[in-house]
């Protein structure tokens, strides 16, 4: 799906590619399967390619935050400190390798999640909500996530986040009006209450006010900051989107199979859709671009040409998909599991993706360099897609 030739070639190289003017980083919602995006960022940090803008939901927010609010070489030993203490409550220990022990394992790791919660996170109310006085702050979730506030103050250099080279977007709906909002370095200042908020899903975790409107997860309308991304484009664009929850999968065979196809399916659809959106978007504008250089001279001036032309200019963009996809023993509460075993499991998955997609970015240089605008998944996976 080809586009003009850049206006100019590209400036920077990584070890397996030429880098555009931006290169983007997409880091979706997904609880704990988040290590998967550290790997990802490591991974990244390794093929020495330059990220100049990153965006996040709810835990990818985190970890976008932490990225723009260190210096490059304190960025992995940050997120690498941030999921030890998420994932100190549950340690690793020796098991025996065998599916049914480790989905038992893994049920049972959430299951002390959901009772007592994750340092440096959440923990549970000392009053269930359903007797806290309706209204109050007690009354509007199920866990206290007052210490995540300690948390991301002692990993983020808040004012290099808002003053660095790394431009970030976190995403946030407002509950009274439903709107989806991004707040964006480049038009305000972030601290820690915007990325609460874009974390804050309910009912687990409580709302976060943000000039005297209440916020929650902005995974509620969209798990993707892919949107917020190209309708700011400005320049030619590399983008890595990870993706937690694969759109495609195995049919279910248990109820935990269901639980888990259920969750994989709904904060995935919206990713795809914006994706496929994308590219249909770009088509439609190429055509467009061909039938206008058919016009005759003339018709060139006409006001409405003009403003059609401007229209469907556009800069290329080549998104490269890095989508994490479970293992057999992982069901529907792979989102709360914070246990140190399945976080380094997430973690090696997200840094294999880098390195599967680096050896195998031929076309993606290719693209780059003639201007052309594609999406890939480069990684090398079984018949799911």
């Amino acid at each position: 799906m080809a586009d003009s030739a850049p206006r100019n070639p590209p400036k920077r190289h990584a070890k397996a590619l030429p880098l555009p003017d931006t290169v983007a980083l997409v880091l979706q919602g997904g609880g704990a399967l988040g290590s998967f995006q550290a790997g990802v960022i490591e991974g990244l940090e390794a093929a020495a390619i330059e990220v100049d803008w990153v965006a996040g939901i709810s835990i990818g927010a985190a970890n976008a935050a932490i990225v723009a609010g260190n210096p490059p070489e304190k960025r992995v030993a940050q997120l690498r400190a941030f999921w030890a203490l998420l994932t100190s409550g549950l340690p690793s220990f020796p098991i025996y390798p065998d599916d049914r022990i480790r989905e038992f394992l893994h049920e049972w790791s959430a299951g002390v999640v959901m009772a007592a919660g994750v340092p440096g996170f959440f923990r549970p109310r000392l009053l269930s909500p359903l007797f806290a006085i309706p209204g109050s702050a007690e009354a509007l979730s199920f866990y206290d996530t007052s210490q995540f506030a300690e948390t991301l103050d002692s990993f983020i250099d808040w004012d290099l986040l808002n003053s660095g080279k790394v431009r970030l977007s976190v995403g946030a709906v407002d509950i009274e009006s439903g709107n989806f909002r991004f707040f964006d370095t480049t038009a305000e200042r972030i601290d820690v209450r915007h990325i609460m908020a874009s974390g804050a899903l309910p009912p687990g975790l409580p709302p976060v006010e943000i000039g005297g409107k209440l916020w929650w997860d902005g995974g509620l309308v969209s798990n993707t900051p892919l949107s917020h991304v190209l309708d700011n484009q400005f320049a030619e664009m590399l983008v890595f989107q990870v993706d937690l929850f694969s759109s495609a999968a195995d049919r279910p065979k248990t109820i935990m199979d269901v639980m888990a196809r259920e969750k994989e399916i709904r904060f995935s659809s919206r990713t795809r859709q914006i994706s496929d959106q994308l590219l249909r978007v770009r088509k439609d504008k190429e055509l467009a671009r061909k039938v206008l250089a058919k016009l005759p001279p003339e018709a060139l001036g006409d006001p409405d040409v003009v403003a059609f032309t401007a229209r469907v200019q556009e800069e290329a963009v080549n998104l490269v998909q890095l989508i994490y996809r479970a293992n057999a023993w992982e069901g529907g509460s792979r989102d709360f599991e914070f246990s140190a075993r399945t976080m380094n499991e997430h973690w090696h998955a997200g840094l294999q993706a880098v390195r599967e997609t680096m050896a195998n970015a031929q076309l993606v240089a290719a693209n780059i360099e003639t201007g052309k605008t594609a999406a890939f998944d480069l990684t090398v996976h079984p018949s799911k897609a």
